[in-house]
């Protein structure tokens, strides 16, 4: 993707002593931002040598609060200052311990940076020598200051072979942590938790990379205004309080050398407008106004692979008589005679007439598709025999063959033109037969353990993959692709799957704003109740989770509140279930106009649609630990009651807000103790005197 995205990632090359081997290439993102914001300013950037400390001064300008880098020589050690107070802190260089800069060598040990052996400040940039634990070897360290960052580049250098390098941070020294997206934890996360803030749990994810299925970016920020951008398409083992109690730690699992930013504003909004000015704003939002306005019904939580003809006849038309809104029916996982074979299973006697009463009930009709071919599917067989599949790294005479959650595949290779053409030629042909609509694309586009198509890296799948699902109507369903860069394709973002709990539900809200804050504005939950073969929801949390949803950019539904039998359980509902889901849909379909205005706004500045109180309201301590709160845009404030109670406290920020449900003004900041919401009610706040305020009024007080 680095000719689409203008981010030619070079490797950080070493050629001869520190300075030489600092000499690196600037990535075409790392140029445009220390271009605009830093090189500029870095002749201004002042130097210093006090003795047991180096020091880097750079003075605030108009647009930019200045900051200082300190470097401790013994320990090697780097701090972050703002205004005089610490706003963020590496750990030590120590023996035995992490520090800002360690290394694994080929024989498996890990070897610190330990002191600052020498150091020379040129051309606006400090090279720094390091003495390590590792007899023989150094590391060249190079910080080039800009006006609200700093670029880190360093290499190691000498008699070891480096194989892994790593960098870590004290994480009180930044107050709480966000960013990363969806979170892997040992409690369950990302699918029935996700740490808000970050450092609020632990967490441990050893794939991270542009090829995970998760959606995870190299990058976080901070409550005092830093943050901290990883320039790789390296596989990451990321840690934030598991390796070490306290402590953020980032590997890079396939590389002798490591490239970072790290930005230096006032506040955590400034900080995502920063990376925002590298991965560039979405140059559409591939959602309609009819999808933001509507739910999308997907079949999977109601039926799951057991899905058939017959039954998904009979739940779009128990909807369509209950009077439940819904753009399109879209089935999921289920219909495939084998995966990768583009033909239904037996329980599909005739798909056509299906697709065709469908539309006759006034909605779209979508299906799910991988580019997962099973070895046992008849397209496995002609797809390896012509090329299309992607190659094995370690045998590039063979497929390379990957584990999923269905079995044993190769993976469609979008770089070879002529497998890509084929593979839009199986879509294509299965449009025009049966009348579908638009797709649902659940997939991974390269696996590390295959070889990229010649010419090509790993991150050109982003692109690639992307260019293949723009071609279709993805029907709000949207497409998991991620990483730097991977912003500017404006497509819906879905989560991983939720389980059918509270808990679940608390997870979806923290990692919607997870997604939300590092780049992907058009976020939705997972399926509405949830899913992950766990017993259907409880009415409350199908309602609460409803009614959650309502008040997101979009929504995404599947248990049918008439009722719900799959391989996991069968749950039965209430006329009050169809009411009060129904009430929820038609709340969003009001807020509609609103949310296409701030989908539109995030189109021209990337500013996030839902995202937390502390991105408006930066001085107010109390938001950064809420996480059953949110803005959408800027004046609406959601509270929903996450949990099985009937009332629930409130935080609300500076402004004058009015209380829907009450009808009344509160001067914020103010905190609701025992707000009562009985099933029925959901706590929403308009912010008074506000450009929006009359729109929001008119959709929310009947």
């Amino acid at each position: 993707m680095a000719e689409a995205t203008g981010m030619s990632r070079r490797r950080f090359v070493v050629a001869g002593g520190a300075a030489g081997a600092c000499a690196a290439f600037l990535t075409g993102a790392q140029a445009t931002a220390h271009g605009r914001a830093g090189a500029a300013a870095s002749a201004h950037a002042r130097y210093r040598d006090a003795g047991d400390t180096l020091v880097l001064t750079v003075p605030a300008t108009a647009t930019s609060p200045g900051y200082t880098v300190v470097v401790d020589k013994s320990p090697f050690r780097i701090t972050t200052r703002r205004d005089g107070s610490v706003v963020l802190r590496t750990t030590a260089g120590v023996a035995g311990s992490s520090g800002p800069a360690a290394f694994r060598t080929a024989a498996g040990s890990w070897a610190p940076a330990t002191t600052v052996a020498g150091a020379t400040w040129h051309d606006g940039v400090l090279d720094l020598t390091l003495a390590t634990t590792e007899p023989g070897s150094t590391v060249a360290y190079r910080i080039t200051p800009g006006a609200d960052r700093y670029r880190t580049a360093w290499s190691v250098l000498g008699q070891a072979t480096a194989t892994q390098v790593a960098c870590h941070y004290a994480l009180d020294s930044a107050g709480h942590w966000y960013g990363q997206g969806e979170a892997m934890t040992a409690d369950g996360g990302p699918y029935i938790r996700q740490p808000w803030p970050l450092d609020s749990g632990t967490v441990r994810d050893k794939a991270m990379s542009p090829a995970e299925y998760l959606m995870t970016e190299p990058f976080w920020f901070t409550q005092r205004g830093t943050g901290l951008w990883v320039d790789t398409e390296d596989v990451m083992d990321v840690s934030i309080n598991a390796v070490e109690q306290g402590v953020f730690g980032c590997t890079l699992t396939r590389s002798a050398a490591m490239d970072c930013t790290v930005f230096v504003e006032r506040t955590p909004r400034d900080v995502y407008e920063d990376y925002v000015g590298i991965t560039g704003t979405p140059a559409k939002s591939d959602a309609t106004g009819t999808q933001y306005a509507k739910p999308l019904w997907n079949s999977w939580a109601q039926s799951y692979t057991g899905v058939s003809q017959d039954s998904l006849l009979a739940w779009a038309k128990g909807l369509h008589d209950a009077g439940v809104p819904g753009h399109t029916i879209q089935m999921d996982d289920g219909w495939m005679s084998h995966y990768g074979d583009f033909t239904f299973n037996g329980k599909f006697p005739d798909p056509k007439a299906m697709s065709d009463e469908i539309h006759a009930m006034g909605y779209g009709f979508g299906i799910w598709v991988t580019l997962w071919i099973n070895t046992d599917a008849d397209n496995f067989g002609y797809a390896a025999d012509h090329g299309y599949l992607l190659r094995s790294r370690t045998d590039p005479g063979a497929p390379g063959l990957v584990t999923w959650w269905n079995g044993t595949a190769g993976i469609v290779d979008l770089a070879n033109p002529a497998a890509r053409d084929w593979y839009t030629g199986n879509l294509r042909t299965v449009q025009q037969a049966y009348g579908v609509d638009g797709f649902k694309f659940d997939t991974r586009f390269f696996d590390e353990t295959c070889a990229p198509y010649p010419g090509h890296t790993s991150l050109d799948y982003l692109e690639l993959g992307a260019q293949l699902c723009d071609g279709f109507d993805l029907q709000g369903a949207g497409v998991r692709i991620h990483w730097t860069g991977s912003q500017k394709h404006g497509f819906v973002t879905r989560q991983i799957d939720k389980g059918t709990g509270w808990d679940s539900l608390r997870a979806a809200v923290a990692q919607n704003l997870a997604i939300s804050t590092v780049g992907y504005p058009f976020v939705e939950t997972d399926m509405i109740g949830g899913s992950l073969d766990k017993m259907p929801p409880a009415k409350e949390v199908l309602v609460r989770w409803a009614q959650a949803a309502s008040l997101m950019p979009l929504m995404y539904c599947s248990t049918s509140p008439l009722g719900v039998s799959n391989s996991a359980g069968t749950r039965a509902y209430d006329q009050e279930t169809v009411d009060l889901y129904t009430a929820a849909v038609e709340t969003h379909e009001r807020l509609a106009p609103y949310i296409e205005a701030e989908a539109r706004r995030a189109v021209r500045t990337g500013e996030p649609i839902m995202k937390p109180l502390f991105f408006n309201h930066p001085r107010d301590e109390a938001a950064y630990t809420i996480d059953d709160e949110w803005l959408l845009g800027d004046a609406l404030l959601a509270a929903p009651v996450l949990g099985d109670q009937a009332r629930r406290d409130i935080h609300l920020p500076p402004g004058r807000w009015f209380d829907v449900l009450h009808r009344r003004t509160i001067h914020g900041p103010a905190d609701l103790t025992g707000y009562a919401a009985d099933l029925s009610r959901t706590p929403v706040f308009v912010l008074l005197d506000a450009p929006e305020t009359g729109t929001l009024m008119s959709a929310l007080c009947r």
